[in-house]
C-alpha cells in the first residue's frame, strides 16, 4: 500500500502525467479543443498540491537568505539560455508540434496562454521540484525521506534523478543539464524554494520568448 507520505509527493505529478496521457488521446478533429485540457490539468494539480500542503514541512521552513535568492534566479536565467539552445536534433526525444495557443483566425487565444504560461511558471515547478528533488532525491538516501537532510545528498542521486528529469522532457540534453543546476541548488542551499524559485523562472522565461517569438515547438 502506497504511505500517506509517498502519495502526497507523487500523487500531483502522477496526476499531471495521466492529464499528458488524455490530452495525447484526443484526436485532432474532434470536437472538444484538447488544448483546453491543460487548464482542467493544472487546476487539477493545483487542488492536489494545496489538498497535500500539510505534508510540504520543507515548504513551512524559513526562506534561504537574498544570496540564495539571487544565485536562483540566475540559474533559471541560465537554464532559459541553455534551454533554447541545445535543439539540434540529437539533443531531442522525437518532436512534437508543441502546445498553440493560436485559434483558426490566426490570433493568440489571450487566456490560453495566460493559462499555459500561468500553469508552467507557477504549478510546474512546484509540482516537480516536491516530486524529483524533494521525493525522489532523498528517498534514494533513505526511505524515510522526510528526515533526510539534502545536504546529506550525494552525487549518485543528484545524477540519476537528473538523467531521469531529462529523459521527461523532448530537449533530453537541456533536461539533464537542468535536472543537475536545480538538483544543485537544492543540495547546496538545503532549501526547496531554491531550486523552486529557479524551475520558475525558467518556465517564465521561456513562455514568454515562447510568446513573443511564436515558438510554439518549446511548449
Amino acid at each position: 500500500m502506497i504511505s500517506p507520505q509517498v502519495l502526497a509527493y507523487a500523487g500531483p505529478f502522477a496526476c499531471y502525467l495521466c492529464f499528458l496521457a488524455l490530452r495525447s488521446l484526443v484526436h485532432p478533429g474532434a470536437d472538444f479543443d484538447a488544448r483546453w485540457i491543460y487548464g482542467i490539468q493544472v487546476t487539477a494539480v493545483s487542488l492536489l498540491l494545496l489538498g497535500f500542503r500539510n505534508f510540504y514541512t520543507e515548504l513551512r521552513v524559513s526562506p534561504p537568505g537574498w544570496t540564495v535568492w539571487a544565485w536562483s534566479v540566475l540559474c533559471g536565467v541560465a537554464v532559459f539560455i541553455i534551454w533554447i539552445n541545445l535543439d539540434q536534433p540529437w539533443m531531442k526525444l522525437g518532436a512534437t508540434p508543441g502546445y498553440s495557443p493560436v485559434r483558426a483566425d490566426g490570433r493568440v487565444d489571450v487566456l490560453m496562454a495566460a493559462i499555459r504560461i500561468g500553469g508552467a511558471a507557477l504549478v510546474v515547478p512546484l509540482m516537480e521540484e516536491i516530486f524529483w528533488r524533494s521525493f525522489v532525491m532523498r528517498w534514494m538516501v533513505d526511505r524515510d525521506f522526510r528526515a533526510v537532510n539534502p545536504r546529506r545528498i550525494t552525487w549518485v542521486p543528484l545524477l540519476m534523478v537528473s538523467l531521469v528529469f531529462g529523459a521527461e522532457h523532448e530537449l533530453w540534453l537541456a533536461g539533464v543539464i537542468a535536472g543537475l543546476i536545480y538538483g544543485y541548488l537544492y543540495v547546496r542551499s538545503g532549501s526547496l524554494w531554491a531550486p523552486i524559485l529557479a524551475h520558475a523562472v525558467t518556465n517564465g522565461l521561456l513562455g514568454a520568448w515562447v510568446l513573443a517569438f511564436a515558438r510554439w515547438e518549446y511548449w
